[in-house]
């Protein structure tokens, strides 16, 4: 491979169903290389300069010494019920204390803490699940992304969209990823083309879906609901806002410490 033929960018990607909306043009784009990884990898390759630009998780964005912009209008957040980002407990939510987590998301843990902290006043004990725990072991499980769809807790009579108990607190929307890279660089013109995959994958959702679903343990039928329906991929005013208020109340309830102050490099 010649110096002309290497790729202009490396992005880094949610390898989950979700991101494929935004990504589906960009797979067939020569000047772009895309890094599939899941969502708590993606910071570290952009700290270590592996990717220019990753689809990071909205809370990596608070780490102290990181000097990130948002680069793209383009993300991954919901207004609502999200199906994907669930609590399954055995008891009522309400009188959950200790919650076992899915490794792979920040944000959706320091979420559940809010969560349950300003509607039910209760601070949760959080332990890492392993997948093989009996729910004996486990009054509460938080799961996200494709599994959520095919590991479904069957001995769990109580779920928790995580999504929807935010817009019950809030009133607003929510925002799980958007696109970052290092604030000092230029990513006007990548910024735009982000934007611009994103609309491009609007059109295209039901053929996402019946390509990329049945891979992922998705029906396809409810893989294109999901994508049109659950899913809100626009970083609008009251996504900001959103934001903005999710870090105010992690760093509240002590969950994020002093978190840096969003960068908004997109229009």
């Amino acid at each position: 491979m010649t110096e002309s033929d290497m790729p202009t960018w490396k992005l880094g990607v949610v390898s989950f169903l979700n991101a494929r909306r935004l990504v589906y043009v960009l797979e067939r784009a020569a000047d772009l290389e895309l890094v599939f990884e899941v969502p708590s990898k993606l910071a570290e390759r952009v700290d270590a300069g592996e990717v220019d630009v990753a689809l990071v998780p909205v809370v990596d964005f608070a780490g102290a010494d990181r000097q990130w912009q948002i680069v793209s209008d383009a993300c991954i957040g919901c207004d609502g019920e999200t199906l994907t980002v669930r609590v399954f407990s055995r008891v009522p939510p309400e009188q959950v204390r200790r919650l076992h987590v899915d490794g792979d998301s920040h944000t959706s843990v320091v979420l559940a803490g809010v969560i349950w902290r300003e509607l039910y006043g209760a601070n949760l004990e959080i332990v890492a699940f392993g997948g093989d725990e009996t729910v004996d072991e486990c009054e509460a499980v938080l799961l996200i992304g494709d599994k959520v769809v095919h590991n479904s807790l069957l001995h769990y009579d109580i779920q928790t969209d995580l999504g929807s108990a935010w817009k019950t607190l809030t009133g607003l929307p929510f925002v799980f990823a958007a696109w970052a890279g290092p604030v000092e660089s230029d990513f006007s013109k990548l910024g735009a083309r982000l934007s611009a995959a994103r609309d491009g994958g609007v059109k295209a959702a039901a053929l996402i879906a019946a390509d990329f679903g049945p891979g992922l343990n998705w029906p396809v039928a409810m893989a294109e609901r999901y994508l049109t329906k659950r899913l809100k991929f626009e970083l609008g005013e009251r996504q900001r806002e959103a934001m903005r208020l999710f870090f105010d109340l992690a760093s509240k309830h002590n969950l994020l410490t002093n978190p840096r102050e969003l960068v908004f490099a997109c229009p």
